[in-house]
């Protein structure tokens, strides 16, 4: 069973908390963290992205970098701006986007749950982007944003989510620039935060990696290394855990995760839609933008018109968890043996889009030139998710991306 627990917080005041917090690290790059943070002298991006603070060529990755981002999280706890709780909690963070509102528990998950397979991921992780993380957590001996979890819902959890933000008045309570509506709530009562622990332990068998699988093997893997060099250890201590928020999986929905190709493999627009015809009924709906409806129907956008391409029967096997994936579908039928991409992971002639910029988005990237074609899909479902992530598969690369991110800086977890 699954073990969450109460933790000691760094937070900010209630009076800086919507400009310290921030997207998460990898959802932008350096420029666009200089201008999300202009203005904002106490945002976390200067200690998330900390290059922005550093002359314009500098390596990100490089030593120089890391130790700003120490360098800035010391800064910030002794300017008053990151302050921590006098004892352990659970926090509630509830985030609203286009009306619909959805609440997680914020806690420690278990290194051990990650590394014996009790903590489920379904996204493979680069060794390099792994290093990164590690390194940002190690200088700075805390986990500075969580990570993204669900599990399956369980009634009496929700009962306690609800009890609280029904009649407790939130911690931080703000509309981001974005749009998107972030409310915080620290459970008080020892009794609440013991029951919210045991109640994960004993009606929680496994919680699933979300978003954030980078970040989640990195605070993993430091917390098995500061283990393995602790010749005192004896498994209590807080680098045996790392931040998460823990969603029940049917309050999230998952969006849209898109690709467009720079180049057409040496074919013109219509050889392209000819060795389509293969594997797809192919419509054509001109000019008028058509996103996907269905599952194993696509959107493809090509030389100024829009395609509705619906996989035939028997290209698929819908009895394979990762074979009746859309995503698997587009790579085996298109992207690889039409486009020639053989590697999604590292190919530089494939690009992917969240959903969450909208279809206007492909059709943009096409009409500039920097792509010659775009494909919409339908997006993964949750049971899709967990059914893959419980069969032990790992979903292509790109297959989901959930809404909204989660704000990084609303509380932060101490290795120490």
């Amino acid at each position: 069973m699954a073990v969450v627990k109460p933790f000691r917080g760094l937070r900010p005041p209630r009076a800086i908390a919507s400009d310290l917090a921030c997207l998460p690290y990898d959802v932008m790059n350096t420029s666009e963290a200089a201008m999300m943070a202009k203005g904002k002298e106490c945002s976390l991006l200067h200690i998330t992205r900390s290059e922005i603070d550093l002359p314009p060529d500098t390596d990100t990755h490089s030593p120089e970098v890391y130790n700003k981002s120490v360098e800035n999280f010391r800064k910030w706890q002794k300017n008053g701006w990151l302050v921590p709780d006098d004892k352990p909690h659970f926090y509630i963070y509830a985030q609203t986007m286009n009306g619909r509102t959805q609440y997680g528990i914020v806690g420690c998950a278990s290194v051990d749950d990650y590394l014996n397979g009790i903590i489920k991921k379904h996204e493979l992780t680069r060794p390099d982007k792994e290093q990164d993380r590690m390194a940002h957590v190690r200088v700075n001996n805390a986990n500075i944003e969580p990570v993204f979890f669900t599990y399956p819902a369980v009634k009496e959890l929700d009962d306690i989510v609800n009890q609280i933000v029904t009649e407790e008045k939130p911690e931080y309570d703000f509309v981001a620039e974005d749009g998107f509506g972030h409310q915080f709530w620290v459970v008080k009562k020892p009794d609440t935060n013991k029951l919210i622990e045991r109640l994960f332990a004993k009606k929680v068998p496994f919680t699933y990696v979300a978003d954030g699988h980078h970040r989640t093997a990195a605070a993993a893997l430091v917390g098995k290394e500061k283990r393995e060099n602790n010749l005192a250890h004896n498994g209590s201590e807080e680098y045996n855990f790392f931040l998460a928020v823990h969603f029940p999986d049917n309050q999230l929905n998952i969006i849209d995760y898109n690709r467009t190709v720079k180049d057409l493999n040496g074919l013109t627009p219509q050889d392209l839609i000819h060795r389509l015809e293969k594997g797809f009924l192919i419509v054509d709906k001109g000019t008028k933008t058509y996103k996907p409806d269905k599952l194993h129907n696509f959107s493809m956008y090509l030389d100024g018109r829009w395609y509705s391409l619906t996989a035939k029967e028997g290209t698929y096997n819908d009895s394979d968890p990762i074979g009746v994936l859309d995503v698997t579908i587009l790579t085996n039928q298109v992207l690889s043996p039409i486009l020639d991409i053989q590697d999604l992971r590292r190919s530089k002639r494939v690009d992917f889009i969240g959903g969450i910029r909208g279809l206007k988005e492909l059709k943009k990237r096409v009409d500039n030139g920097d792509m010659k074609v775009a494909f919409a899909l339908f997006p993964v479902s949750m049971l899709q998710l967990i059914t893959i992530a419980d069969s032990g598969n790992i979903m292509p690369p790109k297959s989901t991306w959930f809404e909204p991110k989660l704000r990084s800086g609303l509380v932060i977890h101490l290795l120490s």
